[in-house]
C-alpha cells in the first residue's frame, strides 16, 4: 500500500523522547526518562468516589454532549482559582477546557498561524509543541533559553529577522526539559517585546503549581492588558495525566474562533473526566498540591545529593525550585546522544539534550533527568549507574 501522506505530517519528526522511553521498557531498567507524575500522587479511590457520586447526582449531564467551552462548574472553579491566585481578569478573558495540555498548543496554533508563519520558541523546549507548530506549516525560530528565561537580545533579533513571526512560545515555570524558571524581569521583557511588535504569546504552564522552593512568580498572563497572551494550563501534572484535562485562557475576542477550533476536533472534552477534575478542585486541592510539592522536593533533594556524592569531574547540574526535571551538563563538545542510548544497556534511561532542539541532529552536551517517578532506592541506584557509566564514557573521550 502506498497512500499519499499529507506534507504537514511528513514535516513532523518522530519523538526522540518517546523512542528512548520505549527502549527503556525492559525489566531492570531504572528510568529517569519519562516526565510523568509520581504514582504516589494519584488518587484513584477518590476518583472512584467522585464518579459514583456524579452518576448518582447528575447522570444525564455526564452521559450527554457538553458545552464546547467545557463543563461550566469546572470552568468557574478555574476562573475563581486563577483570579484569586494570579489576579487574572475574567471580565476580559474566557476559559476553554481541553483534552490535556497539548490541545491548548494545538488550538492556539490552529487559530493564530498561517502557512509559513514563524513561531519564535525557546531552545531547548518541549518537542511535542515543535511538532504541533510544524503540523500547521509553521517555521520555527529558536532563541537561547538561559537559567532565568529567554535571552532578550536574541529574542528581539529573531523578531526583527522574521517579519511574519506570529507567536512567542514559552514554558515559564520549571521548564521542560531544563527545569529553568523565568524571572519576573524576563517575563515582563518578553511581554513588552510581544506588545511592541504585535505578537501573541503562548504561555505553556503545566508545572506552575509544583513549586516547592523560592517565591511564586506571576504568569505573563496576569499582566496581559491587551489580550495577546494565551495561557495553557493542565491537570496532568497535578492530578492525573489519564484524565486528559487541560485548559486554555484567552481574550474573549477570540472566543468564537477558539470554540470552532475545538468543535472541529472533538466537540468537547469528556464529561466524566471534567467532573472528576471539578470535584478535585473544590475538595482539598490546596492540600493535594502541597503533598505533591513535598514529594517532589524530597525526590529532587535525593537526586541532587547523589549527584554531589557520585558525579565524576566535569559534570554540572541545576537546582530547580519546582517541577520534575534536572539538567545535567557534560563538558563542552561532548555529545550525549549515543551516551543516552548506551546508558540503557547499563541499567538507566535518560533523555539526550538533542531531543529538545529544533535540529535534533546537532550534537548537544546535556541530559534531561526526571526524578518524579522513581523511589529513593531507584534514584540512588540509578544515579550510581549513570555516574559510573559517565565516568567511563568521559575517560574514553579524553
Amino acid at each position: 500500500m502506498s497512500l499519499h501522506v499529507a506534507k504537514r505530517m511528513v514535516e513532523v519528526q518522530r519523538s526522540l523522547i518517546r523512542g528512548i522511553a520505549e527502549a527503556s521498557n525492559k525489566p531492570g531498567i531504572i528510568s529517569f526518562a519519562n516526565g510523568n507524575p509520581g504514582n504516589e500522587t494519584y488518587r484513584p479511590e477518590l476518583f472512584a468516589k467522585f464518579v459514583a457520586e456524579g452518576f448518582a447526582e447528575e447522570p444525564l449531564t455526564l452521559c450527554k454532549y457538553g458545552n464546547s467551552l467545557g463543563y461550566e462548574p469546572l470552568r468557574n472553579a478555574i476562573k475563581t482559582y486563577m483570579s484569586e491566585r494570579w489576579e487574572i481578569d475574567f471580565t476580559r478573558n474566557e476559559v476553554l477546557i481541553t483534552a490535556g495540555g497539548q490541545q491548548t498548543c494545538d488550538y492556539t496554533t490552529k487559530v493564530l498561524l498561517d502557512e509559513g508563519d514563524v513561531i519564535i520558541t525557546e531552545e531547548p523546549s518541549f518537542a511535542s509543541c515543535y511538532n504541533t507548530f510544524r503540523s500547521y506549516y509553521g517555521t520555527l525560530a529558536g532563541v537561547t533559553l538561559e537559567e532565568d528565561g529567554l535571552n532578550i537580545e536574541e529574542l528581539e533579533k529573531a523578531i526583527l529577522e522574521n517579519p511574519n513571526a506570529r507567536i512567542i512560545y514559552v514554558i515559564p515555570n520549571f521548564q521542560n526539559p531544563t527545569g529553568y524558571t523565568y524571572s519576573l524581569e524576563k517575563r515582563k521583557a518578553v511581554y513588552a517585546l510581544a506588545k511592541q511588535y504585535n505578537l501573541a504569546i503562548f504561555e505553556d504552564d503545566p508545572y506552575c503549581e509544583l513549586r516547592f522552593d523560592g517565591e511564586d512568580i506571576p504568569p505573563i498572563k496576569s499582566f496581559d492588558l491587551d489580550g495577546r497572551v494565551l495561557y495553557g494550563g493542565s491537570f496532568s501534572k497535578t492530578v492525573s495525566p489519564g484524565l486528559r484535562i487541560g485548559f486554555l485562557i484567552f481574550d474573549k475576542e477570540l472566543e468564537t474562533r477558539i470554540t470552532v477550533a475545538k468543535q472541529v476536533t472533538d466537540v468537547h472534552a469528556g464529561m466524566i473526566n471534567q467532573y472528576i477534575a471539578y470535584r478535585c478542585m473544590i475538595s482539598d486541592f490546596s492540600e493535594h498540591l502541597k503533598r505533591c510539592q513535598d514529594i517532589y522536593k524530597h525526590k529532587r533533594d535525593v537526586m541532587i545529593q547523589q549527584l554531589e556524592e557520585k558525579s565524576p569531574e566535569g559534570l554540572t547540574w541545576n537546582h530547580p525550585e519546582g517541577g520534575l526535571f534536572i539538567t545535567i551538563t557534560f563538558p563542552e563538545g561532548f555529545d550525549t546522544y549515543d551516551f543516552a542510548f548506551n546508558a540503557i544497556d547499563n541499567g538507566v534511561a535518560v533523555i539526550p539534550g538533542a531531543g529538545f532542539y529544533i535540529d535534533q541532529d546537532k550534537p548537544r552536551n546535556t541530559l534531561r533527568v526526571c526524578y518524579s517517578t522513581s523511589s529513593d532506592e531507584e534514584i540512588i541506584q540509578g544515579i550510581d549507574s549513570l555516574c559510573t557509566y559517565a565516568a567511563k564514557w568521559l575517560s574514553k573521550q579524553q
